[in-house]
């Protein structure tokens, strides 16, 4: 999962960056709005976490133009402000949900689980299923009838993204930007060699899942 947070105070960006890395969520960290309307507007993130009170553009101005601009990716609100008022513009300014400084990480990583489920993600313990087999999101096992195999971290960022998204086209640019970033160099060949070992390792351990090639838009996770 791609998480973009925009913080101004470098020193807890920072602190919750390496938070959520230590929990296994991509990051990329920015510090004044106008910068994370750039990144956020590009749709390619799961959660943003997004300050209030931010230079150049404000966390609400932010939330107003992502909305107004189609961007429906889910937003927790960080701010200092704990007032009813402040926490009701931002909800209905489009935000999902509201977190007030200082706060437990536990609680953030909550946070962030409860949105993801929201979206269907089917998690159980720390295991994301789908037709007979599991992706064990701890140990990087892909686990089924024959046994298990483990994944590298590429293999098992790609497989983790079609399950979120089961039965549905991905293209490979958004693979690209989901699994290596939107500023990355990686190209399509970098996508076939792992998807190839996905399918390699799908059959391993013996599952009627299959990766499916949908020629000239991307692939498919199906059974």
């Amino acid at each position: 999962m791609r998480l973009l947070l925009i913080e101004d105070e470098k020193q807890l960006a920072e602190a919750l960056t390496e938070l959520l890395i230590k929990n296994k969520y991509m990051v990329d960290a920015v510090y004044d709005g106008e910068t994370g309307l750039d990144y956020a507007m590009t749709g390619i993130y799961d959660v943003i976490l997004l300050d209030i009170m931010l230079p150049r553009l404000n966390g609400l101005e932010l939330l107003q133009q992502l909305r107004s601009g189609g961007i429906s990716t889910p937003i927790i609100l960080l701010t200092a402000k704990g007032e009813l008022e402040d926490k009701i513009t931002g909800l209905d300014g489009g935000a999902d949900d509201y977190l007030v400084k200082p706060f437990a990480a536990p609680e953030l990583l909550a946070r962030i689980r409860a949105l993801s489920r929201r979206k269907g993600e089917m998690i159980l313990d720390d295991t994301l299923s789908f037709a007979d087999f599991r992706l064990n999101l701890s140990s990087y096992e892909l686990e089924g009838k024959n046994g298990s195999v483990r994944l590298t971290l590429k293999e098992f960022e790609i497989l983790r993204y079609f399950m979120y998204r089961p039965h549905r086209a991905v293209s490979k640019d958004e693979l690209i930007e989901k699994v290596w970033g939107f500023d990355s160099e990686a190209d399509y060949n970098n996508i076939e060699v792992y998807i190839s070992f996905l399918r390699k390792k799908l059959a391993h351990i013996g599952s009627r899942a299959v990766i499916t090639t949908m020629r000239g838009i991307g692939y498919k996770l199906e059974e």
